[in-house]
This record gives structure tokens, sequence and C-alpha cells, in this order.
């Protein structure tokens, strides 16, 4: 099926930020941490029988970007609706008073040192073989904002199935599913030493951590230790000089998740093969109005005020699917997120794993951004560039997402999913696995090879 896209504007929006945009703090030697976390969950497998799925932890980025200050704290629920709803109101401008201090510069306390863990599941095929080993592409999926990582499994599946149906012959040689710091099983983990204020700039430099660092030189057919082994500062200064001589590496990424690998893959061009942006959070410098809009303060308020624990998973899926937010989701993506995105609570009852002040922390970071609005033009050209876009819901964008695919227009290529809001990997996984089929198939297919 043929989908719609956005066609070049006649003019294209250039640079907006009144500021030169931020570059990512320098990451220092994390390797002598002690002793690391144990996975906080257990083991899953994969419903595809033919592949195995295994769940790690390697250390994030420090310093962080952003200081060590106190968490944000919900506000005591109470059933008077005006008096709970003007708390939540006024926690939610608290946060967004810090981003603005953040902003102006206010904030001179060095970037938290704090120990913090970005837990990543690893999906590798059976029966991989030498020649897969070699010639596949290894494919890094990084979530959006307030999901964990397993949120992409039912589009993987899809991918999968497709992949066959259509006798593609692009080859997967691995898969890694990203999850940041304050989210899903990371959450759990560093529960108690994550700050009050959440930089997206971090988040590319914990993915640039893995990438230089911890992912191994070449895709193996054999387990890997759930902490992943540093690998020497020589391997790094290669992969930065050089890239990942021994795979292909594909980015793709939804929301949050696009924003920031964008930004990874701006400030370190060699480690990318090619990148797909699903709806990213990539947006032009205000003109005028607040630099958080008010759609940002609206998520920020919905997240303070989400709620967060119900008494089974069953109590769980009645409520969200009677909410109009989850019943347009896939079945499959709801009861993935079901499952991984909730977890036990001391009570008896289940709880989300990311709590809502930590989802609506991050959405109030909007400078990064702005900043990557204004790098992505400096994004190498042989880097394939592939937006995969909604088409509903978009009435507002005031033709924002039709600049955003031509922001860099060079080797670059867009697609709308007409049915989709901005939330297609949860709405419309098997439509989302059709347009990374063709794009993989594009990419990396050839007449002789086959997965």
């Amino acid at each position: 099926m043929r989908r719609p896209s956005h066609p070049r504007p006649a003019t294209l929006s250039g640079r907006l930020c009144p500021h030169t945009p931020r570059q990512l703090v320098p990451i220092e030697n994390t390797a002598d941490w002690g002793t690391p976390p144990p996975l906080p969950s257990l083991p899953r497998t994969f419903p595809d029988a033919s592949w195995l799925l295994s769940t790690h932890l390697i250390p994030g980025a420090l310093p962080r970007t952003t200081p060590d200050i106190p968490p944000v704290t919900l506000p005591a629920w109470t059933a008077d609706k005006g008096k709970w709803k003007a708390a939540v109101q006024e926690t939610a401008q608290d946060m967004v008073s810090v981003r603005y201090r953040q902003w102006s510069g206010e904030m001179k306390a060095p970037g938290s040192r704090k120990p913090l863990w970005a837990c990543l599941n690893r999906y590798r095929r059976r029966d991989l073989s030498r020649e897969e080993e070699i010639a596949g592409i290894t494919l890094l999926f990084a979530h959006a904002n307030g999901f964990p990582k397993e949120i992409w499994e039912p589009v993987l599946r899809s991918l999968i199935e497709q992949h066959e149906a259509t006798h593609s012959t692009y080859r997967i040689a691995e898969i890694w599913a990203w999850e940041a710091v304050n989210h899903g099983d990371s959450y759990l983990v560093n529960e108690e030493n994550l700050s009050g204020i959440y930089d997206w700039q971090d988040n590319s430099r914990d993915v640039i951590q893995f990438l230089l660092h911890y992912l191994p030189s070449r895709v193996a057919p054999s387990d890997l230790p759930t902490h992943l082994i540093r690998l020497p500062d020589s391997d790094a200064q290669e992969r930065r000089a050089l890239g990942l001589t021994e795979r292909n590496l594909v980015g793709v990424g939804h929301s949050l998740g696009g924003g920031t690998l964008a930004r990874a893959a701006i400030s370190e061009q060699a480690l990318f093969d090619s990148l797909v942006l699903v709806d990213p959070i990539i947006r032009p410098y205000p003109t005028q109005g607040p630099l958080v809009y008010a759609a940002t303060m609206k998520l920020t308020v919905g997240a303070v005020g989400r709620q967060s624990r119900w008494s089974s998973r069953a109590e769980a899926k009645a409520r969200f699917l009677a909410s109009p937010f989850f019943a347009a989701w896939h079945p499959d993506v709801l009861d993935t997120y079901l499952e991984c995105g909730l977890t036990e609570d001391a009570d008896g009852g289940v709880k989300l794993k990311m709590p809502g002040i930590h989802e609506a922390l991050t959405f109030t970071e909007v400078m990064t951004t702005y900043d990557t609005w204004d790098l992505m033009d400096t994004l190498d050209v042989r880097i394939p560039l592939k937006f995969i876009l909604p088409g509903r819901d978009t009435e507002n964008d005031e033709g924002m997402r039709a600049q955003l695919a031509w922001r860099r227009p060079e080797n670059a290529s867009n697609v709308i999913i007409p049915e989709a809001g901005h939330l297609i990997a949860q709405e419309a996984p098997v439509q989302l696995a059709e347009e990374l089929n063709t794009f993989l198939q594009a990419q990396y297919g050839s007449v002789s090879s086959r997965l």
C-alpha cells in the first residue's frame, strides 16, 4: 500500500534559536562503580519462538547535564475535585518554573554524579548464521515518553512477519530496545538516585555511552552477560572516528526516542548507518509566547494527575479500555503495556513502573527539541533519514511536520500514516512495521540474500 507524504514546502524553515545550540556534556569514565544492581523484573520470552530475548544493564553517562535537586512530590490526593485540580496545576507549574531557572542559567550546581543505569532488551535469532552475523543489520529502538522498552514488541513481531510475507531480502542480525533511565525497569533500578529535573540530552548521552563503550563489536550467536562489559577506550575512539565497522546500525526512535536518537546521531555521526524517526519531538524555537507550549503544559498536568495504582491488572485494563486515549491502541500494544509497564506493589495491587511525576518532568524539557531542530541541517547527508508521521490530530501543527520532514532535505524521505495520531507505535504497529520493512528492504535488501 502506497501512503501519502509531505511534499517539499515552497520555503524551508531555518534555524530559530536565539542562542547557540547546546553541546552535549562530555562523558567521563564510569567503569568503577562497584557492585552493579540486579534486574528488577523476572525474565521473559519473546512470543516468536525463533527469537531469544535477554535483558541487560549499562551505566548511564556521568556527570549528568543537570544538578541533583530534590525530586518533586505528588500532591496529596483529595476527593475535593477543585482542590485536587488546583494542587495538580500548582505542581506542574512548579516543575516548569524549575525549567526556566535552568534555561536562564540560575542553576550553578555541577551535574549530578549519582550512579544511574539504563536497561536494554536484546533480541536475537536462534538460528543466526555466520553470514547473517556479518551482513545483517542491527536495529536500535528508542521509546516515547511514558512507555517501557517492551512497547516496541508488537512492532517487532509484525516486522518479522512482514519480512517473511513479502520475501524481503535484507537480514536482521540483532535488535536492541533501549530504555531511558527514568522509565520502566530502568526507573525501578534508579528510583533512589533520580533527580528532580531531567534533560533529554542525557538520554542522547546514555545512548552514545552504549554505542561507544558497551555494544559488542560484532553480533554473536551467544548469550551476553546481564551487565554488559565495558570496551577499551581505544575501541570507543575508533568507533568515534570510523563508526561501527562490523555492524550496520539503524536507529528507530518514536517521539522522545526519535528526538534523542537524532541528537545522538548529530553529535556522533559515524555511529549510525541510517535513521527512522517516528513523529519525533523535534520542534522549532517559538517566535512568540512561552517556551513551554500550552499543549506541553496540558500533557504535564495530565501526567501529574495520572492514576498510578490499581487493585489488579484486570482492573487496570478495564479502566484503560474505558479511556479514549488507551482505547485507540492496538490490542497487542495494550496487553504489552499491562504486562511490562506495570509492576506489583507492596499492597498486592499493581502500579505504574514509571510514576506520572517523572513522565511530567520529561514533558517539561523542551530545550533539547529546539536545539535539535536547529542542528538537523548538520546531520551527515550519507545517513538516510526516514520520517514516519501521523495523519490524524495534526490540524494545529501549522505545517511544522512538513517543515521537519525537509529540515535536512538531502537523502531524506517521509510517509504519513493517515489513521494514526502521534502515538503511531501504539495505535498502528502493523502499518508502522510495513513502512519499516519497506525502508529496510530499499536500503539493505539484495537479490541474493534472504533472512
